[in-house]
């Protein structure tokens, strides 16, 4: 039994040591006739066999245009076919991918752009409410991306400086030849992919990752839901973040599982026709994808009983969601999965062998390979049940924030400790719950809060779908606490019901002062929620009143 909050996982299977693309030719030698890639929004239906053929040819089209080991290519588009070329086809060159998030507008696809010093642009034309093409063509007619060379443009027409993605292909008839001589030069500890992290101040920071940090954090989450050549995973989680490029593809491609896209962004039914019509075993996504699954009208039309497995991660569960998932949705063994792009992103995993209680209620413990220690403000281990900020060391850290050696430094030490900025409790068998962010933590009258306690009590409440609980400023206390809350359909609470529910079954000073019921909790595109945003709207509103 432990006492103080440190916990170091061995394990009997080693780290792999090799590319990306030494692995996924591996799967393709194997398991070539096993369906490697499904796209159904785009009708595409590929065998690993297959899959590696259109790999190798967009590769080979990359090394016609002068790209190859260390070149930033950007990818900036919903999830497709063309984005799972990209990701792979790169790898196998060596060039360092760097993903765009789709909802980026012009000011951010500048600054990610030169950040990161791309050379080529891999884009759709348009997604919802985005001018991707004509955002590009804004700038470069502007002079305002000055290290960009080539824009490789998705779709049937590329406009007018642009090239056709279908074309680059068709480019590399001549070229795949020198794909085996670039593998040998390439190394598992090469830089191969920049993503962005969503920072709520100041400018997002390029997390620099190399084959051997991803590949092996997808293998190892595979592993954690006793993937083989026969599961087939549901992914409707966007590839532009690692939850879907690491946790999902790179997941797939480890073990030869089949990579299952239902549509272009996130949708519940389209998620419940994918995993009803091809037999998926798994299911991945963030809680609020699976909240929408659950409360969608048809949810109770689809045959979802293939399911067997999955990951929810990206935020703190609701434990009746998990609950829910489990016994509504078949997903007996899924995993909660924890951590952060810094870190590969998984440092923490459930298994399905967990007792219930550490699945619903815990992240699990830290991975194979990973150390996981909690400490308080001046850097000493907290002990056994006192919330300490999550510090991770192993395999899975970063090489650091591209170009920003001052930020890397503060946040990875020179003891090689990832400091997360969460905020957790160890217990004594080494699980560890999260209770908030260090910034997201509330000090009400010398008290702390953790958001997250409040959060699961308020939401066994039957008319509570979402809730987010925050801290906003308070002359006398220095911090009240707020909750924001989406209700279930047909009820109606008021704000002093939700308080009197709270009353004498929770401590005086983590009830809500202030209540509030919204239609929408601001999002990002990856499900976290923006709490920044929510307490900025409550500043603005209870200014007035002092």
């Amino acid at each position: 039994m432990l006492t103080q909050s440190y916990f170091s996982a061995t394990s009997d299977k080693p780290l792999v040591y090799e590319t990306i693309g030494a692995c996924f030719d591996r799967t393709a030698d194997h398991f070539g006739d096993r369906d490697g890639l499904i796209v159904r929004h785009q009708n595409t239906r590929w065998t690993y066999a297959e899959y590696r053929r259109e790999v190798d040819r967009f590769a080979a089209g990359l090394i016609s245009l002068g790209i190859g080991k260390g070149d930033r290519v950007g990818v900036w588009a919903p999830n497709c076919y063309e984005w799972c070329l990209t990701q792979f086809a790169t790898a196998k060159l060596g060039a360092i991918l760097v993903c765009i998030n789709p909802a980026y507008r012009i000011y951010e696809l500048e600054f990610a752009l030169n950040k990161s010093g791309c050379v080529a642009l891999v884009t759709a034309q348009k997604y919802l409410t985005s001018d991707y093409a004509g955002m590009v063509a804004e700038l470069r007619d502007a002079g305002k991306l000055p290290y960009l060379q080539r824009v490789i443009a998705m779709g049937e027409t590329p406009p007018p400086g642009m090239l056709k993605f279908a074309e680059i292909s068709a480019r590399g008839d001549g070229h795949t030849a020198q794909l085996a001589g670039i593998a040998k030069t390439l190394s598992p500890d090469d830089a191969i992919n920049i993503q962005f992290t969503s920072g709520t101040t100041g400018q997002p920071k390029g997390a620099t990752l190399s084959h051997f940090n991803i590949l092996n954090n997808g293998r190892i989450v595979a592993e954690g839901m006793r993937f083989t050549e026969r599961d087939r995973l549901c992914i409707p989680v966007p590839l532009y973040h690692c939850f879907g490029m690491v946790m999902s593809n790179l997941a797939c491609i480890s073990h030869g599982a089949a990579a299952v896209f239902p549509n272009d962004g996130f949708d519940a039914v389209k998620t419940l026709e994918a995993v009803q019509a091809e037999r998926c075993t798994a299911l991945h996504g963030v809680p609020t994808m699976f909240i929408a699954e659950l409360e969608h009208p048809r949810f109770h039309e689809f045959d979802l009983a293939s399911l067997r497995t999955g990951i929810m991660a990206g935020a703190p569960c609701p434990v009746e969601v998990m609950k829910r998932v489990q016994n509504d949705m078949h997903m007996k063994e899924v995993l909660i999965a924890y951590g952060q792009t810094e870190t590969s992103p998984v440092n923490h995993q459930t298994t399905k062998d967990d007792p219930l209680d550490k699945q619903v209620e815990t992240v699990g413990r830290p991975g194979p390979h990973l150390e996981i220690k909690l400490v308080d403000e001046l850097g000493a281990v907290v002990p056994i049940g006192q919330p300490g900020e999550i510090c991770c060391r192993g395999y899975s850290v970063m090489q650091g924030y591209w170009d920003e050696p001052g930020k890397t430094a503060d946040t990875v030490d020179s003891a090689g400790w990832l400091h997360s900025g969460d905020l957790g409790v160890m217990d004594a068998d080494g699980y560890t719950r999260i209770v908030g962010r260090l910034k997201d933590m509330i000090i009400r009258g010398g008290e702390n809060v953790y958001p997250r306690e409040v959060e699961e009590f308020l939401f066994t409440h039957v008319a509570v779908a979402e809730v987010q609980v925050f801290g906003v400023p308070d002359r006398k206390y220095g911090e009240q606490v707020c909750a924001w809350i989406k209700l279930r359909p047909g009820h109606s609470p008021t704000e002093e019901d939700i308080r009197t529910f709270c009353k004498d079954k929770i401590a005086h000073f983590k009830v809500p002062r202030y209540v509030r019921f919204v239609e929408i909790i601001p999002m990002t595109v990856t499900g976290k929620p923006q709490k920044f945003k929510m307490r900025e709207a409550m500043v603005a509103e209870l200014r007035p009143d002092g």
